[in-house]
């Protein structure tokens, strides 16, 4: 059988991804088409079962599960042969479409979507539950009449290469140079892990360099040397700038007494807090509150 052009495929219609920018449909239930090999201007990603051989770069993959595709337009690709019954998603999508800083260096910086790994990840029962719920929802919104349609897929998109992140991590991820930006980048991470304070009666658990030092399983000093080698301010500044932040957004945002709030920033006494926020910021909490 001859080889068969992208806008031949059963379920997709490129007029409508050149229009929006994107296109979401259902594979069909059979299908016996080869896809011919070629650089196209739109990405690929979706979610398939069924038995078939893809050729990706100069790999050449042979798919008997469940999986998670992804395909970078800059990759010379085709589908060798697919088997009378193939199941599952697919989303197509410009580089214009996904635009927006964040989500572009996603794109652009996710493994997922460079040449040196591998396009399919395989998934399990649960995983192909969860995918398949995303692409639906994204098949509903496409087919409804929502006005921000487009913003709600796009964050449908970065969840499944998330996801995928989680599941399979890439090959290719950036490794730390040095042990240092290792214990600053599981610092950072646990830093933010303890914010943000939704109840009045949550008290932060890690409030000094020592509490962090003694979860990392590390001395104290060891830390504040890696923390300030890798971003060049202590580990206190760090965590004061973040306990601050907070207690900005729980000041103009909450209707919680300022003796509430100190308490739930791990200060023992309102005055301790009002005392600390000022020598930071050179304003009270009380004058916070009252811009509000």
């Amino acid at each position: 059988m001859g080889a068969v052009i992208m806008n031949e495929i059963p379920g997709l219609d490129l007029g409508d991804l050149k229009l929006h920018g994107f296109k979401v449909h259902q594979v069909p239930d059979t299908v016996n088409i080869p896809v011919s090999a070629g650089r196209r201007d739109f990405y690929k990603m979706g979610l398939v079962d069924g038995n078939m051989i893809v050729r990706y770069g100069d790999r050449v993959v042979e798919l008997d599960q469940p999986v998670l595709f992804f395909v970078n337009p800059r990759v010379p690709h085709a589908v060798l042969r697919r088997s009378k019954r193939t199941t599952g998603y697919a989303c197509l999508f410009t580089e214009n479409f996904i635009s927006g800083r964040d989500r572009t260096d996603v794109l652009k910086n996710s493994p997922l979507f460079q040449a040196g790994d591998s396009p399919v990840i395989p998934l399990n029962d649960e995983q192909v539950i969860f995918i398949s719920g995303i692409f639906q929802k994204m098949l509903a919104v496409h087919d409804g009449d929502y006005y921000y349609k487009a913003e709600l897929i796009r964050n449908c998109i970065v969840l499944i290469l998330h996801e995928a992140l989680r599941i399979q991590p890439s090959q290719n991820a950036p490794q730390f140079k040095n042990a240092a930006a290792r214990l600053t980048h599981q610092f950072t991470d646990l830093l933010e892990r303890q914010f943000p304070i939704e109840r009045a009666g949550e008290v932060l658990s890690l409030r000094n360099a020592q509490d962090y030092a003694m979860r990392l399983s590390v001395h104290v000093n060891y830390l504040n040397r890696s923390v300030k080698e890798v971003t060049g301010k202590p580990t206190t500044v760090h965590i004061a700038e973040r306990i601050i932040a907070e207690a900005k957004a729980l000041l103009q945002h909450t209707d919680w007494s300022v003796a509430e709030i100190a308490y739930a920033l791990g200060f023992e006494y309102p005055t301790y807090f009002n005392n600390y926020f000022k020598r930071i910021t050179g304003i009270t909490p009380k004058t916070v509150r009252d811009k509000v």
